[in-house]
């Protein structure tokens, strides 16, 4: 065996180990990364135990729609709702993206979706835009209600008419799984 193929049996690991490295340290190629290893990661939430779920008691929070409506959340009172915290520059909010897409699709008339981002509406447009997405924006006016505030992005909330919530997940989920789906079906 000469020495080229010798160093490289011995140190094949190291060598990958540093070039996944390098790949994650570059700007260019570290958000596909991180939004790929977030998708293979992103499992279905689970339902909250119903002796352990919060309820809703104050649905009057105001957000802006991206037409710049006010919207009066206490509209949703009595609705089935999602309520999601995310961010274009956020890899785990975008690795789930695509689900969360499919299911507002199917079930935009069924339930209210609130997707809720802080960030400049020019820079959610564009995304959106590049992204072909078709999932409507809201932004903060006023703050949420307690139990549904959270300081992690993604953050996502599957709320039934009565206010409990039912589903609450951190972290990039599949929202477009069979769980949620049977889920949201037994709500309606």
């Amino acid at each position: 065996m000469s020495q080229q193929q010798s160093f490289w049996s011995k140190h094949w690991s190291n060598i990958l180990f540093v070039s996944i490295l390098l790949l994650i340290i570059i700007p260019q190629t570290r958000k596909p990364i991180q939004i790929m290893l977030n998708r293979v990661v992103a499992f279905s939430p689970t339902e909250i135990k119903e002796d352990e779920r919060q309820v809703l008691k104050n649905y009057n929070w105001v957000l802006k729609n991206d037409n710049g409506d006010k919207i009066n959340v206490s509209q949703s009172e009595g609705k089935i709702m999602l309520v999601n915290y995310w961010a274009t520059w956020c890899a785990p909010c975008i690795a789930e993206l695509p689900d969360l897409e499919k299911l507002y699709a199917d079930y935009k008339n069924e339930i209210d979706f609130y997707f809720i981002t802080s960030e400049d509406p020019s820079v959610v447009r564009a995304f959106l835009k590049d992204e072909n997405s078709a999932i409507s924006p809201h932004y903060l006016i006023s703050s949420p209600p307690e139990a549904l505030m959270s300081n992690s992005l993604p953050t996502t909330f599957l709320i039934d008419a009565t206010g409990e919530i039912v589903m609450k997940k951190t972290r990039a989920a599949n929202w477009n799984s069979k769980t949620v789906r049977t889920t949201i079906d037994k709500l309606k």
